[in-house]
């Protein structure tokens, strides 16, 4: 018994949403001992799911209870489940239509029960719904690749991000991770994350798309690495934000990140933000993702990724 609760915990289960590509033996997917962080973690689909479940197995269990004891409801079809199914709604909603009523001690006692029982379901699916509703939440809308062109005459790794509220954000704060793989002097192997420096990782105003950029220069730890060794090494790519919506009054994060695919070497981003004839600048956020061919750039990229 002990082993098979062991190779359950050793079972392999994502530990990131989004496809990060890690998994965590020993790891659960839902504690007892935290049922609140489960509901509040669930997807809108996976928590509308649990609260139906949740209130069909509550009505069926009382549904039961009166099942099992003929008379105890009254005007209720002798033996039959489905008015004994509906009184328990009814119950459990404290509703009492007036149709259907206890009838003896033990009716009463389990309608009792279920009534105290629909309150704490009531309040507790209140508040969670309360929780979900009210969390901040950005939304950001990214680029799908990653660049690394030529920027002023370096070698540049970019990230385009903007919002995509018409709300306004101040005070948005952003950094940018890479994953690698390493060797120690012992020989020993393991993976990394090293921070990015940016060249400009605070906005005041959150308005226009954003361009995050990281000169790789010989300080970097993406110097020395093409195409090919990142995809090699499996490296990644972690942005996260940090901003404040004005409008929730809250301050919101968000993260997104780039598997080795989607760093694109010898590309840049064609241009968003345009003007119309009467010279309004205008934000197309359709063109976030577009690439172009960085004509200024060498092709060549293992002649300095030495």
């Amino acid at each position: 018994m002990a082993n098979q609760r062991q190779r359950r915990r050793d079972r392999p289960v994502p530990v990131l949403r989004g496809n990060f590509g890690l998994l965590m033996m020993g790891a659960s997917r839902f504690d007892i001992r935290d049922p609140y962080h489960f509901a509040v973690s669930l997807s809108w689909p996976g928590f509308t799911l649990m609260l139906l479940a949740a209130w069909v197995v509550i009505n069926l269990g009382f549904a039961a209870l009166y099942w099992l004891a003929p008379g105890s409801v009254a005007n209720a079809a002798p033996g039959g489940f489905a008015d004994a199914f509906f009184f328990s709604i009814e119950t459990l909603a404290t509703v009492g239509y007036g149709v259907m009523a206890p009838a003896t001690t033990y009716g009463h006692i389990v309608s009792a029960a279920e009534v105290v029982g629909g309150t704490v379901f009531t309040a507790i699916f209140t508040g969670l719904l309360f929780v979900r509703f009210s969390r901040p939440k950005a939304k950001i809308a990214y680029a799908d690749d990653a660049v690394v062109t030529t920027y002023n005459g370096r070698h540049t790794l970019m990230v385009r991000l903007s919002n995509a509220r018409m709300t306004l954000m101040t005070n948005a704060n952003a950094r940018l991770f890479v994953l690698l793989a390493e060797n120690t002097e012992e020989g020993a192997s393991f993976r990394r994350i090293h921070e990015l420096p940016l060249m400009q990782p605070h906005l005041p105003l959150f308005v226009m798309p954003w361009t995050l950029m990281h000169v790789i220069d010989e300080t970097s730890p993406l110097w020395g690495h093409d195409p090919a060794t990142l995809a090699d090494e499996g490296a990644r790519l972690f942005l996260t934000l940090e901003a404040r919506d004005q409008a929730l009054a809250a301050v919101v994060h968000d993260m997104n990140h780039y598997e080795p695919e989607h760093i694109r070497f010898g590309m840049r981003y064609a241009d968003a933000v345009t003007r119309d004839a009467s010279g309004q600048t205008i934000a197309d956020l359709s063109r976030i993702s577009l690439l172009a061919p960085d004509g200024g750039s060498d092709p060549e990229w293992t002649r300095w990724a030495r």
